[in-house]
């Protein structure tokens, strides 16, 4: 489904010339949910960027369903069917859930439509479909809200940079619980996961660790996860984090 070919992404300043990708292959095929991990600073949600066209490529292409989307913008990448979800989900003063859903699914929904998006996520739809987007929602609230907004979007590959970042261990356990739910009902679609957290990666059907901007090891779950265990991250003994209620 998605083809990433010898890509690569320098940063060029008055101060420094780094490169921060280098040269990654990698493909994500139908029905499956990919984690990516590796050490902080390593690359990762750079290349999170780069698939959902906020940064464009030094070199290299990147392939959707056959088509070369590596020029494309952020939008229209959005209408192929990528999906973005950001570390910290924006907030949005004055708008609505029921109307952030609208604009993600591109459809006049109805309270009755789109109720069960957020149903699918773990919260009461009654509660939460006429409130903003705002500062009285919980970092939670808000993660699983942009996860039901990818949901409502239907995008063929939704790509979540570190969606545990600045959440509880109770927050915590219930994505847990919405990423488990969505791995069982993808069919056409696939799913990346940016994260350290070793219960992330314990669904996923495939993990790529990202070291110095370089694509350090790659395969089935059962084949890389053991060489993770206990530090949630390859070969450079990057520690999970810790979580703590209000932290």
């Amino acid at each position: 489904m998605l083809e990433l070919k010898h890509i690569s992404f320098d940063v060029h300043t008055s101060d420094t010339d780094k490169e921060i990708i280098k040269d990654v292959s990698l493909e994500i095929g139908d029905n499956r949910l990919v984690a990516v991990t590796g050490p902080n600073g390593g690359g990762k949600s750079t290349l999170a960027r780069l698939i959902a066209g906020i940064e464009r490529p030094t070199s290299g292409k990147i392939i959707l369903d056959g088509e070369d989307i590596t020029d494309l913008s952020v939008t229209d990448r959005a209408k192929r069917g990528i999906g973005f979800a950001f570390q910290q989900p924006v907030r949005f003063k004055g708008i609505q859930v029921l109307d952030l859903l609208r604009i993600a699914s591109g459809k006049k929904l109805s309270v009755s439509d789109a109720c069960p998006y957020l149903a699918s996520v773990g919260l009461c739809a009654q509660d939460y479909i006429g409130r903003e987007v705002n500062a009285s929602l919980s970092g939670g609230e808000l993660k699983r809200i942009e996860i039901a907004t990818v949901l409502a979007r239907g995008s063929r590959l939704s790509v979540f940079d570190e969606p545990e970042a600045g959440i509880d261990l109770w927050s915590f356990q219930n994505l847990i619980e919405v990423f488990e739910g969505m791995r069982r009902k993808i069919s056409d679609s696939s799913i990346m996961i940016i994260s350290h957290q070793e219960r992330i990666l314990a669904i996923a059907d495939e993990i790529v660790v990202i070291r110095d901007g370089t694509l350090a090891d790659a395969g089935p779950r059962e084949k890389i996860l053991p060489g993770l265990i206990g530090t949630a991250s390859a070969y450079a003994g990057c520690r999970p984090k810790k979580y703590v209620d209000g932290e």
